[in-house]
């Protein structure tokens, strides 16, 4: 197959995962992106539209070079036509941006209105895939809509796929950082390394175009795939930012380090297993579907524990415990998963304790709220009951039901519980 590729933004996701498997499936003769980074435009094209991507392994780090990338920048008219043309002549496409609030962000720019133009241009069908990468369990949902609002013919030979993405990876941008870890920088000019761990088991939605085969081959269809992001949100992130959490206490520096913690691994691996799997299986038992089964929920719980704490992928406390007024929320990872054990008869103690680590790193970075939140104690021992009270309600901006009293008893438990143990003195105060 020679197909025809084009991505919008170039995170790492879309660098160390769309735009590398669609490389070396083979099945792609152009790869084009679209990205409003001038200063990233101008290097991948001064270096041949090459770059460089780095590869976690259970042992290693290996390095892998893409080539023969077009990118460009849909702010610039010139920039913006070369991509409606590319639009025109695409196969399969992926958005990986920020949010999904961004689809339509940027005017003409905008990955929604060069999809319409691009559509616009095509004079004969073309069974086209759009993998939709918000992080959204709808994404796929809203940016078809998206579309359609914005007056977009042709869309009958165009399906847009949700995705899951258990795939962890991130940006180095710091010098001595990506010296330290012998990693190649994207490109020699730009000093910024994308790591990104080997994992590529990336979940679907079904494929129902007609006649349609998809080039990244290696991505795994499901006909339903709410459940599978509902295992990614309450499962894996619910326990990584728990795990973060929890090592940001006791002055941890890396997600590695937590993994050499028992005390740390042994409350994660019980809150994924007794608390939020235990809960997922029951919910999704009627699919019979392997990973909602005690044994299979346990080898995907093993799994990602062991991969969450590889060392190769230097994976920062301080990055993974950010964005606490988000990760926090009624219907986020940590109390969404409670409410979700809650609803199965289950007493979430351990996903609680993560969940108040939340609420003390919360605390101690306050400038990061920005504030939206209501006036904090100084320090997270200070915190009362009522306080507590007052604070979670605000981070839950009233998306709130029968459990909301539960879930705040179970956290002020676990501030008392972590304040027996001597965590929440300042001296563990990591800036």
């Amino acid at each position: 197959m020679a197909k025809s590729y084009v991505g919008f933004g170039f995170g790492p996701i879309q660098s160390g995962l769309f735009l590398f498997e669609a490389y070396r499936s083979g099945n792609f003769s152009r790869y084009v992106v679209s990205e409003v980074d001038a200063g990233l435009v101008a290097a991948i094209r001064e270096n041949g539209g090459a770059y460089t991507v780095n590869i976690a392994r259970r042992d290693r780090v290996d390095r892998f070079t893409v080539r023969g990338l077009e990118v460009f920048n849909p702010q610039v008219p010139a920039d913006r036509e070369a991509l409606v043309s590319a639009i025109a002549a695409s196969d399969e496409m992926a958005t990986a941006l920020p949010s999904v609030a961004v689809y339509t962000a940027g005017n003409k720019g905008s990955a929604v209105r060069l999809l319409c133009d691009g559509l616009a241009k095509r004079s004969a069908p073309l069974p086209t895939i759009i993998y939709a990468a918000e992080n959204h369990n709808h994404a796929a949902e809203i940016l078809t809509e998206r579309l359609a609002a914005a007056g977009c013919g042709k869309l009958a030979q165009v399906q847009v796929l949700n995705t899951v993405i258990g795939k962890m990876s991130g940006v180095i941008s710091d010098a001595a950082t990506v010296a330290r870890l012998g990693l190649a920088t994207l490109t020699p000019r730009l000093q910024r390394a994308v790591l990104v761990e080997e994992f590529n088991r990336i979940l679907v939605s079904q494929l129902q175009l007609q006649g349609c085969r998809r080039g990244i081959e290696v991505f795994v269809e499901k006909p339903a795939l709410l459940p599978f992001e509902e295992a990614k949100l309450y499962g894996h992130n619910a326990i990584h930012a728990m795990i973060a959490y929890l090592a940001e206490l006791k002055g941890l520096i890396t997600i590695a380090g937590a993994g050499q913690d028992p005390w740390i691994m042994g409350r994660a691996r019980k809150a994924f297993l007794a608390e939020s799997g235990a809960a997922l299986v029951r919910r999704h038992k009627a699919l019979n579907d392997p990973l909602f089964t005690p044994e299979g929920f346990q080898g995907y719980a093993d799994d990602l524990l062991a991969r969450m704490v590889n060392p190769q992928l230097n994976d920062l406390v301080a990055r993974v415990s950010r964005d606490h007024v988000r990760k926090l929320g009624y219907d986020d990872r940590l109390y969404g998963a409670m409410r979700l054990a809650l609803d199965c008869g289950l007493r979430p103690v351990n996903l609680a304790l993560g969940a108040a680590a939340g609420v003390a790193s919360l605390i101690r970075r306050r400038e990061e709220a920005g504030g939206l939140l209501p006036e904090l104690p100084p320090n997270p021992a200070a915190l009362t009951r009522e306080a507590l009270g007052g604070l979670l309600l605000a981070l839950w901006q009233g998306k709130t039901d029968h459990h909301a009293e539960t879930l705040a008893q179970l956290t002020w438990e676990g501030l008392q519980a972590l304040h027996e143990s001597g965590l929440l003195t300042e001296e563990k105060r990591v800036s």
